[in-house]
């Protein structure tokens, strides 16, 4: 069997050269510019010239996806999923209905092929009425009122609750607080679901990480049980990791349970849902509304954008595929994007994405003072910067002669994982300081010609790709959730104003955190433990307030 686990100690010589290649490239590319600056200014000018170019063209890219992402996104909200699901129950009568209709809804002409295929070999694909759902709620120690209206958005979805079995995995080491909780919940909603379960992971196991993956494997090992016990075929589940904020658009696992209908290799797929952080936007300090805003639009632009996406967050995936990898990996603290690669490399490159344009809500970033917030912003950025840890596992996998996926293939993706770390920790740095340090460290820059127009030329970009931010706003406007009453109509100027704030926070935050998660895996100072993000709500605020 493929080996698919990380290494817990011991590297081979290879694996800690590919550990340290993406914060080499990184500060190099820093170390670069100061060097040329200093040989030759010229060449420095063209050397940063060229980076911002690259950085300009693919942000016309995005501008453009980010558009056309939204679109999809609106569209795909407005359709009946429950309705198309029904369809699939009786293929060839449904086809016959919807055969001669017209109708220009989102999907709706691949809708009808669907039917038509199924129709015609209704044998190779599973009923609706076959499908379970089973939602994995991770929690560690937050409160009941985080994990309480994460319950309820589930069982208030358009899926047939008696087809959902719900499990709320959570940690011993999260004390006596989340047991009360735990149980609390579980006398609550006992009845509301196919099953309501509640899985403890115990602490300390041999072969785990302080993380995640361990609590969600677990459980869904407890689950394997359960299921041969009811006699479930694992094929006919459908696993959804959810974090204990998230919120799944009522229409979602409808959705899922389409696509996973329709797919004839639906054993090699996973589904990954847009996430949207404005569950909590409105309460949230600026600087973390704007990182939140930020990560929903790279969701976006990903789901449009099927041969880059990856596993992030909260996502779908059979359980017959997840059974015989054994799940997620016990070793890594970004189990999420890490699972991409797991699954690649188990099912020898025949895996994919499929992008559901429906969104799962979550919160930003919120604790319960300000400093807090701030640190577990930081903290929340590092460990996904951590992803980073991927190249290695990636690298030894592909450059040898044990290959198990096409090479060019295999290559090429992972050429964009290590230009994805190192553009995010580099590219903010060289944009905004890059055009000055010629100036600054070599007093013959400012006789030359290219050298001196740099910051001028930089400039006019930079006031170019604005663009791309006013396209940002106003889409973020269209998509904020309703101003509480709480909050004045003052409170939306500062959600535009809030946007002054971003040379700040992709330096401060999306770049350094990205710095000190490569700069840890480079110096073997593994990250081997998952900080949880704190999970504060204005009542628990208010709380904390009182108890001091």
């Amino acid at each position: 069997m493929i080996d698919l686990e990380l290494p817990l100690k011991k590297r081979s010589r290879l694996y800690r050269f590919f550990e340290i290649v993406p914060g080499a490239l990184s500060y190099g590319m820093i170390a670069v510019l100061i060097i040329l600056s200093i040989v030759s200014p010229f060449v420095a000018a063209i050397y940063l010239l060229l980076l911002i170019l690259t950085l300009f063209i693919k942000s016309i890219g995005i501008a453009f996806h980010t558009i056309r992402g939204h679109g999809y996104l609106v569209k795909a909200q407005r359709v009946d999923w429950h309705r198309r699901l029904e369809d699939l129950e009786d293929p060839i009568d449904s086809y016959e209905k919807l055969s001669h209709q017209q109708s220009s809804g989102f999907g709706y002409k691949a809708h009808q092929e669907n039917l038509r295929l199924i129709a015609a070999d209704a044998d190779n694909y599973p009923k609706p009425s076959q499908l379970y759902q089973m939602v994995f709620i991770a929690a560690y120690n937050e409160d009941y009122d985080v994990i309480q209206p994460t319950i309820e958005s589930v069982r208030d979805t358009t899926y047939n609750n008696k087809q959902i079995i719900l499990c709320l995995a959570y940690e011993e080491r999260g004390g006596k607080q989340i047991e009360k909780t735990a149980q609390r919940l579980k006398e609550e909603y006992n009845d509301t679901f196919k099953t309501f379960q509640i899985i403890k992971h115990p602490a300390d196991l041999p072969d785990e990480l302080v993380g995640k993956g361990p609590n969600i494997t677990y459980a869904a090992q407890v689950m394997e049980t359960w299921c041969d016990q009811q006699e479930i075929e694992y094929k006919n589940v459908m696993i959804t990791t959810l974090d204990s904020d998230n919120r799944p658009h009522p229409t979602y696992f409808d959705y899922v349970a389409y696509e996973y209908i329709v797919q004839p290799d639906r054993k090699h797929l996973s589904y990954q849902p847009i996430a949207l952080y404005f569950g909590n936007i409105w309460d949230a300090p600026a600087p973390m509304r704007v990182i939140a805003t930020g990560n929903s639009f790279w969701t976006i632009i990903s789901s449009m954008r099927p041969h880059t996406l990856r596993n992030f967050a909260a996502h779908s995936q059979p359980m017959d595929a997840l059974s015989e990898m054994g799940y997620w990996s016990k070793r890594s603290i970004v189990e999420d994007g890490h699972q991409y690669w797991r699954s690649y490399f188990y099912f020898g490159g025949n895996y994919s994405v499929i992008p559901i344009h429906v969104p799962i809500y979550q919160d930003a970033v919120m604790a319960n003072t300000l400093k807090q917030t701030l640190i577990a912003q930081f903290k929340q950025l590092r460990r996904w910067g951590y992803g980073v840890s991927d190249i290695p596992y990636v690298a030894t996998r592909l450059f040898t002669r044990r290959r198990n996926v096409p090479f060019f293939e295999g290559f090429a993706r992972f050429v964009r994982l290590v230009d994805g770390h190192v553009t995010l920790a580099t590219m903010a740095v060289l944009v905004t300081f890059g055009g000055w340090v010629p100036l600054l460290l070599n007093p013959e820059a400012s006789r030359n010609i290219a050298a001196h127009a740099l910051p001028e030329v930089i400039s006019v970009i930079q006031r170019v790709a604005t663009v791309g931010l006013f396209i940002t706003i106003l889409l973020m406007l269209k998509m904020l959730p309703p101003r509480p009453a709480r909050y004045k109509r003052r409170r939306t100027i500062g959600m535009v104003l809030q946007w002054l704030l971003m040379p700040i926070t992709s330096i401060c935050y999306s770049a350094l955190a990205s710095f000190n998660a490569q700069t840890h895996l480079m110096l073997g100072k593994y990250l081997d433990k998952f900080d949880v993000t704190d999970k504060a709500t204005l009542a628990s605020r208010e709380r904390a307030k009182t108890s001091k």
